[in-house]
């Protein structure tokens, strides 16, 4: 438990800044279509409410993210995801690069894709903020700060955009453009050795084990007499065995660890068949979602796999294995792995339950937290920490674990985390920002309401604009 700092009952609550009563921070989310939003097509990536025909479709060929054809219809949505609209000044003046047999403009080609690829058949007016991600990463060493500024606003859903992006600022890439290719090539293939070594059955194992044992022994050594040689079992080969350096001993332990990861990743984003369901392309993504779970746990013996990791993971996969270009949508797992890795590193000891009383724990987290809540918005702090005694465990234990892949859409989320990823400070500065941003978004309500209302209020975080929120937690940064 947090404990209570609130002592005296009779303080004066500090007063309220004239910012937050701003009419600005009560406003309801705009309707309608969103510009730069995702298309009929890249919504059925998504996998809603598509069928199981789409599916197939799509697991047969991964050139159908930008087919030729028609594509000026929008899914319209109540959310703003923060692509900029287009003034309708420049239309006058755009240049277009159109393909003959499609009525969307080509888009230029971006540094690590073939600019004769279909994927690539598109683009933005030039002065667009695509058109400044394209020269950000056309420079021979990538300068991190003006990307990171760039993402922060929102990247576009073009041509696999995002998926670049997010690799290089989680270092995934290296700054320098001339590396890319062998330090994908490295990182792959050291991906599949992990895979070898780690998800081996252990009768391969011991039979590998045997051969070379064998091998030693019948070096200059022929059997004339052509008698069969007794074979000798060792204790750890042995399934059965105890020993800690036994593999099938390991082998068994592991099994209750990987049933756990498998009821996870079926229960990942239930409502999108990109990853539910029994099409061919969700058992696929299943399959490679419980191997990248899998060899990480492994890999990470103090936290192993904890409940929560496999929403962490789902955008990082999705965004990879839709990235039009096919020779990154296939490495996606390997990809997904490593990006996983580090996105993690700056919150594991979050997942690690012998730290949750030290200052790197989960509980100092949400401590600072609410006391960033305190400082921005006293009266909301007062009223949830001492007047309805909401513990921030019952909330933001869930927000900060699993990075807001539950309290927000899937493609809300996609935005939230261009903002998470790109921040200089890190990416558990804004995470906190963002919390405390969410429950001065519903101050109104929240103060209006007793602990079982906000405790249901908080735990069903309502629609709100994306845009909006994220902007607040800019706002309470500026005012630190």
């Amino acid at each position: 438990m947090i404990t209570e700092k609130f002592k005296n009952v009779d303080k004066i609550i500090r007063k309220v800044p004239e910012w937050l009563n701003n009419p600005l921070w009560s406003a309801n989310p705009t309707s309608g279509p969103v510009d730069g939003g995702y298309t009929i097509e890249e919504h059925e990536l998504l996998g809603v409410g598509r069928d199981d025909e789409t599916v197939e479709s799509f697991a047969s060929s991964s050139n159908s993210w930008s087919s030729g054809g028609e594509r000026s219809s929008r899914i319209e949505n109540d959310r703003n995801h923060g692509e900029g609209k287009i003034d309708p000044d420049d239309q006058k003046n755009k240049h277009h690069i159109c393909d003959q047999h499609s009525s969307d403009p080509v888009l230029p080609s971006l540094p690590g894709h073939s600019s004769s690829s279909p994927n690539f058949q598109r683009c933005l007016p030039s002065g667009t903020r695509l058109d400044r991600y394209s020269s950000a990463l056309s420079k021979e060493v990538i300068n991190l700060a003006e990307l990171q500024s760039l993402a922060s606003q929102g990247i576009p859903d073009y041509g696999g955009l995002r998926a670049t992006v997010w690799k290089l600022l989680l270092c995934y890439l290296p700054r320098n453009r001339d590396l890319w290719e062998s330090e994908l090539a490295r990182k792959r293939s050291k991906y599949a050795a992990l895979k070898e070594e780690l998800l081996m059955n252990p009768t391969e194992v011991t039979r590998r084990m045997e051969e070379t044992s064998r091998q030693n022994k019948l070096d200059g050594r022929n059997d004339e007499d052509g008698q069969l040689r007794r074979h000798e079992i060792l204790h750890g080969d042995h399934p059965l065995s105890l020993g800690e350096t036994s593999v099938w001993n390991q082998f068994f332990q592991d099994i209750e660890m990987a049933e756990q990861i498998e009821r996870d990743v079926k229960r990942t984003h239930p409502d999108m068949i990109f990853f539910s369901g029994e099409s061919a392309l969700a058992l696929e993504n299943q399959e490679a979602l419980k191997r990248i779970l899998f060899i990480f746990a492994k890999l990470h013996p103090s936290t192993q796999y904890v409940q929560g990791m496999n929403e962490v993971l789902a955008p990082l996969y999705h965004v990879f294995r839709t990235d039009p270009d096919e020779g990154n949508a296939v490495n996606a797992e390997a990809d997904a792995f490593f990006c996983l890795v580090e996105l993690l590193s700056n919150f594991l000891d979050h997942f690690c339950q012998k730290l949750d009383n030290t200052t790197v724990g989960i509980r100092s987290t949400m401590a600072r937290m609410t006391d960033l809540l305190k400082k921005h918005d006293e009266e909301l702090w007062r009223h949830l920490d001492a007047t309805t005694k909401v513990n921030p465990q019952f909330y933001a234990f869930r927000w900060i674990t699993t990075l807001f892949t539950q309290e927000f859409s899937f493609l809300d989320c996609l935005r939230i985390w261009d903002s998470l990823l790109s921040n200089p400070d890190g990416p558990l500065e804004i995470l906190l920002r963002i919390c405390c941003a969410m429950l001065i978004c519903i101050r109104s309500q929240l103060l209006a309401g007793d602990f079982t209302s906000n405790l249901k209020l908080l735990q069903h975080y309502p629609p709100v604009d994306i845009n909006h929120l994220l902007h607040m937690a800019d706002e309470l940064k500026n005012r630190t």
